[in-house]
């Protein structure tokens, strides 16, 4: 028998993908590099206020591949799903481990809005003052400005890339207009790049600056139909507490069934959580991403 596919009652405004000239080539001078990036981030302006983007969900799977890369910086071989598993899989207040912690670094940092209390509650071990002066950087372009505070972090730590990256994004972020960090230089900016100085780094942050956005607005799309598909299933759902679950589902990278039936006791149970889940797999609203048959994680 043919599963049932559920389809979004009406079509979705589609998103402006990037304009090529701005990624036809690499720019060789610093000038047309902050050209590029600054149209490049102008205009993935048009995503971040769109209300058929699940923006909390875009951030979560941006602080997802920002993670990974920071996990590759740091020298570690766990992919997206091997940290997935390490967070999600691990109890509240155990320790997820050096791979898990890194996801969960990115995690909480674009989960609550931008502020020196909430960036350091997701960057453990930074200064209050670090951090307030990263917020408070000055510059020409919003992507100068990401560059200093990667500079000045690393002159403090070299070993801090990670903060430098979160904190650089978040700067990027508040000069964009957005209360909730982005990332889109995490995501893409590589050791080497990591390793420059001056407008050597200035360049790298503006052609960074490029590719990330050139990942996000996909993204973003692509986000935007899952999210209408999964939105629409919810009529056929009768599982109390269908529709905060799914709300939650848009809202979190990955959960589990026991953490939705956590998050809505009166509604769900563990068994009914699970079955949820699973309907909602059947109709092609929900993927199932660990690929086990126990202790299965799932997400749009």
């Amino acid at each position: 028998m043919r599963k049932s596919r559920i389809k979004p009652s009406e079509p979705l405004p589609m998103l402006t993908p990037l304009p090529g000239w701005i990624t036809a080539t690499s720019p060789e001078t610093l000038e047309m590099a902050a050209f590029r990036s600054g149209a490049a981030l102008a205009h993935i302006t048009l995503a971040t206020t769109a209300d058929h983007v699940p923006q909390a969900l875009w951030r979560e799977r941006l602080a997802l591949a920002a993670a990974e890369v920071s996990a590759g910086i740091a020298g570690r071989r766990e992919g997206a799903g091997a940290m997935r598993d390490a967070l999600h899989l691990t109890k509240a207040g155990d320790d997820p481990g050096p791979a898990g912690n890194i996801l969960r670094q990115w995690s909480r940092a674009v989960s609550r809005p931008i502020s020196v209390l909430n960036l350091g509650r997701a960057l453990e071990g930074v200064a209050p003052e670090r951090i307030a002066l990263s917020l408070d950087a000055t510059g020409p372009t919003p992507v100068d400005r990401a560059a200093q505070v990667i500079e000045a972090v690393l002159e403090d730590n070299p070993r801090g890339e990670i903060a430098a990256l979160i904190l650089a994004d978040a700067v990027l972020s508040l000069a964009l207009g957005r209360d909730h960090l982005l990332p889109l230089l995490g995501p893409v900016m590589t050791a080497r790049d990591l390793r420059l100085r001056g407008d050597d780094l200035r360049l790298a942050c503006h052609r960074s600056a490029v590719r990330g956005v050139g990942q996000a607005l996909p993204l973003a799309g692509t986000l935007a139909r899952a999210a209408a598909r999964l939105r629409a299933a919810v009529p056929k759902l009768r599982a109390k507490g269908a529709a905060r679950a799914v709300e939650m589902m848009l809202s979190q990278d990955v959960l589990t069934p026991v953490a939705l039936a956590r998050a809505i006791p009166e509604s769900l149970s563990d068994r009914a959580a699970r079955r949820l889940c699973e309907r909602l797999v059947e109709l092609g609203a929900l993927r199932e991403l660990s690929g086990r048959d126990t202790f299965r994680l799932y997400g749009v």
